[in-house]
């Protein structure tokens, strides 16, 4: 995907749940801002080295096992800073609260948030600003990323689906409130890279999310 910034977006899906670990790249400084680095530092180092990248941040959505699994890692070898919402940041040290110690095959290494965020926040980075979205639901710390013309959803929206909202924190209403909001409250169309499997658009979700009424786009 290319926006104004000359932005690049790589998609690496890492770990047991195959989640979405993004790399979006500024093309001409070769700076980089990793989101929701759920597994496989190796993998994730490895990208980053080959393509002499800087990583400049580590953004994580929510705190779930399955997206934090190689932010210590990560930390430890790029120095760059944590950001997540202020409600999951527990979780990067507590294994009950990420679901770490129910389903994860493997020890997570603990971490912690150098910056919290906040609804509203806007993330000044040497390439981008990117605004944060407060959107609980599927956790009470959950959060979207948008930045240029596209939006970095977590486990909030899917292409067609919504996340899940059975485990801790999770509260279906809630989650159908903060997408519709938060996210279809925004104007124009945005390209949405989810949490898992591909990306779709607020368009077509707006217009065919069936966990939030058909033709939202309408209303």
């Amino acid at each position: 995907h290319k926006g104004a910034l000359k932005m690049n977006i790589k998609t690496l899906p890492v770990g047991q749940l195959e989640t979405n670990c993004y790399v979006v790249i500024n093309e001409d400084t070769l700076e980089c801002v990793v989101i929701d680095p759920g597994d496989e530092s190796n993998t994730i180092m490895d990208y980053i080295e080959s393509n002499n990248l800087k990583c400049k941040a580590i953004m994580l959505t929510h705190g779930h096992f399955d997206h934090i699994g190689a932010v210590a890692p990560l930390k430890a070898i790029t120095n760059a800073k944590i950001y997540i919402h202020p409600l999951d940041a527990e979780m990067l040290y507590n294994p009950q609260l990420s679901l770490a110690s129910q389903f994860s095959r493997r020890e997570i290494e603990p971490a912690k948030a150098d910056v919290l965020i906040n609804d509203g926040d806007i993330i000044k980075l040497p390439f981008a600003d990117i605004k944060v979205l407060h959107t609980p639901g599927h956790t009470r710390g959950g959060v979207c990323y948008v930045t240029g013309d596209v939006i970095f959803s977590g486990d909030t929206l899917f292409n067609s689906s919504i996340g899940r909202t059975d485990f801790p924190g999770g509260d279906y209403d809630t989650l159908v409130s903060s997408i519709r909001n938060k996210l279809f409250a925004l104007e124009g169309d945005y390209t949405i890279y989810p949490g898992h499997d591909g990306s779709t658009t607020l368009a077509h979700e707006k217009a065919e999310n069936p966990f939030l009424g058909f033709g939202w786009d309408k209303k």
